[in-house]
């Protein structure tokens, strides 16, 4: 039988029949590895007796007394309560779930032990419903080894049962493979796996608890740099895979690209030339292009792309451009439309809201390949959508897709000439240590320069009580031939009633500002009347437009050059920055408001003065990476990525450059321990890898 924990079933430690094993798979726990790598939220200080003089409300401690007086209290709920003694001071157990045996047993005179977190109590400090035992007085202060551990649990299974577990799978420690090479957790100054779990799972008492709480004891950061790096190589490998398919070489003379360069009204930038020159780079070759560009709002993400599209289409292959939101998509729509139909080329459309005649009709039209580019939302993943020769996929907000339905498309589009190539664009700047660590399988470009004439937006927070004074602010900027954004953001959950707030606010600003014309756009309305009031903003035939953060990427309106965000305490950083990013993009002087429900918290009042101090991007994402941590940025939940278990990336940043070099070393030197280690911290979570 293997001594490998990694194969080595939770059944085989005591303790653990069929009906325990059902409560620990509820955890995660199904190998006596699971339970090695299951390691405590905190430590309890349980290695001596504190004089209970010396204890402070908030302090958790182990105390030892006699029991001066035992007595049942009927108040608001009945309790027991028993006062103790220990010579330095006095304090009173509380118990509200007692029964007469426990009554009898705390009598005055006995000598209890007992461990948990003082509090004030009406007249001394209480213990509310303690750990305790009854001892004999003589019995040893000592009463733990090691610092208690306390682990993540279920409905069902205790900390005993958790502590006792850990310390049966410790005996197996010796059977763990280390699959970092000696020299590297030499040159890193690291201890061996099986030290590092020793030291997390019973941490001596000389351990700081406070450094262990902060993450930062040399154990904690041995597991978090093998979990990065598991992490690391589990995309790196991901991209390997990708660059060991074929693709379709897209070479041509440019003639397409250069019509549509002389139509546009603008110049491109120059980080717009420099990165469409990486994309039809990649385009050339016989390898996947896996390109994430990231350019921050209004920065001209959509020109690189109509640029790379129009490659494609004239090397002879379909493009298929994939949005969020229908309301995204319906822009690049319009943005694809106007651009590509004088060169020539159809642009089809597909979402989920169309007739069944419509989308019948367009189902054709793409599979049949009269048309070359086909824009359009989820509805591009299911079954029945067939393209006829597809060779470029752009994908718009990658975040907010999953990595399985962006491989799911990309095995739609695989023919004769291999897997499509993908673009993946974002307005989400991804800070340089999530880029790293969650986007090793792509390569990445950065629009970082914003088109000439674009203002910079100034923004202020002000308190909703001012309000009215927001309402002659926005009298006056649609006075002077200006147009406004009022955005209603989510006060219910309910998008029901979020919608509701947002037409109660629209009919309370007309009635306010009856000289302007009052639009609404909400989630809940047709795709038809969406587009037809976003048409009429555009054309300046309404003055201000009351709407909810549906509006919060893609919709470009030069004239309008002032956003009120009501209750902006409650968004985070990136969507107030996508929905500022609606404003600035004339050349008019243009502001934000965000309004604000007092009292605001700590959390909401430095959101808010990041939004007041900087309009950078990327600046912006770091400080969201640091108030909200990874799985919100990347909206994780959409992503399919396994989430760090061990690793912060605010706290261990320092820990990436080291990760990459290993990362390195082990795929050249030590191939063979590139999967097991993967496999041992991410599972189950690459199988979408395998592609």
């Amino acid at each position: 039988m293997s001594n490998d924990p990694a194969s080595l079933s939770v059944t085989c430690l005591k303790g653990v029949g069929p009906k325990v094993a059902e409560k620990l798979a509820r955890l995660g726990l199904h190998t006596v590895q699971d339970i090695l790598f299951h390691l405590p939220l905190r430590y309890e200080d349980r290695t001596r007796v504190v004089p209970i003089g010396s204890l402070r409300p908030g302090d958790a401690a182990v105390v030892q007394g006699e029991v001066q007086l035992t007595e049942v209290k009927f108040g608001k709920r009945r309790s027991l309560l028993s006062r103790i003694s220990d010579g330095t001071g006095s304090l009173t157990i509380r118990l509200f779930h007692f029964n007469a045996a426990q009554k009898a047993s705390l009598e005055r005179g006995a000598s209890v032990r007992c461990y948990g977190e003082a509090r004030r109590g009406t007249s001394t400090l209480e213990l509310i419903h303690p750990e305790y035992r009854l001892i004999q007085a003589e019995e040893s202060p000592e009463v733990a080894s090691s610092l208690t551990a306390v682990y993540p649990t279920t409905e069902g299974v205790h900390q005993l049962k958790l502590r006792d577990l850990s310390e049966q799978a410790m005996s197996h420690i010796g059977g763990l493979r280390e699959w970092l090479p000696a020299e590297l957790l030499a040159s890193l100054g690291m201890p061996t796996l099986g030290e590092a779990l020793r030291t997390l799972h019973r941490p001596t008492p000389d351990v700081s608890l406070s450094g262990l709480s902060e993450g930062e004891h040399p154990a904690q950061q041995r597991l978090a740099f093998e979990e990065l790096l598991a992490q690391h190589l589990s995309m790196r490998q991901l991209r390997e895979r990708m660059q060991a398919h074929q693709a379709p070489a897209l070479r041509n003379n440019g003639e397409l690209n250069n019509q549509f360069l002389q139509q546009l009204p603008f110049e491109l930038t120059i980080a717009q030339q420099r990165v469409i020159k990486e994309c039809l780079q990649d385009l050339s070759r016989a390898v996947p292009m896996q390109r994430l560009v990231q350019g921050d709002v209004g920065s001209g993400k959509t020109a690189v792309a109509a640029c790379a599209a129009l490659h494609a289409v004239e090397s002879g292959y379909q493009v298929v451009v994939m949005a969020p939101t229908e309301l995204l998509a319906e822009q690049h729509h319009k943005n694809f439309y106007d651009w590509l139909a004088p060169l020539g080329i159809k642009v089809a459309w597909l979402t989920g809201s169309l007739k069944a005649a419509e989308r019948r009709e367009q189902m054709a039209v793409i599979s049949g390949g009269q048309a070359q580019v086909v824009v359009g939302t989820h509805a591009l993943f299911q079954a029945e959508v067939e393209f006829d020769r597809l060779g470029l996929v752009i994908i718009d907000e990658q975040h907010r897709f999953g990595v399985h339905q962006r491989l799911a498309l990309r095995e739609k589009g695989r023919g004769e000439d291999g897997h499509p190539h993908q673009l993946i664009m974002t307005a989400t700047p991804i800070p340089r240590t999530l880029a790293m660590t969650f986007y090793a399988d792509l390569d990445c470009s950065v629009i970082d320069e914003l088109p000439p004439g674009r203002t910079p937006v100034t923004t202020v927070v002000i308190p909703d009580s001012r309000r009215a004074d927001i309402v002659q602010r926005v009298e006056q900027a649609c006075a002077s031939g200006r147009q406004v954004y009022w955005v209603c953001t989510l006060i219910e959950e309910s998008e029901a009633l979020q919608c509701e707030a947002a037409e109660d606010t629209a009919q309370a600003l007309a009635a306010a500002l009856p000289q302007l014309h009052v639009g609404l756009v909400h989630g809940r309305m047709k795709a038809a009347d969406k587009e037809a009031m976003m048409r009429a903003f555009k054309a300046g035939e309404i003055d201000l437009l009351v709407a909810t953060t549906v509006i919060e990427v893609g919709v470009d309106v030069p004239n309008a050059s002032l956003m009120v965000i009501e209750n902006a305490e409650r968004l985070g950083l990136a969507q107030l920055h996508q929905l500022r990013g609606r404003v600035g993009r004339g050349a008019h002087e243009s502001n934000c408001v965000l309004l604000y429900r007092a009292p605001l918290g700590q959390r909401a009042r430095e959101r808010l003065a990041v939004m007041r101090e900087t309009t950078d991007g990327f600046e912006i994402a770091r400080h969201d990476l640091e108030q909200r941590g990874p799985g919100e940025v990347l909206g994780t939940r959409q992503t399919g990525l396994a989430m760090l278990r061990i690793a912060d990336l605010v706290r261990d940043q320092a820990l990436l450059p080291a990760v990459e070099q290993a990362a390195r070393q082990l795929m050249q030197d030590y191939p063979g321990h590139v999967d097991p280690l993967v496999r041992r911290w991410i599972g189950e979570a690459t199988r979408y890898a395998d592609v």
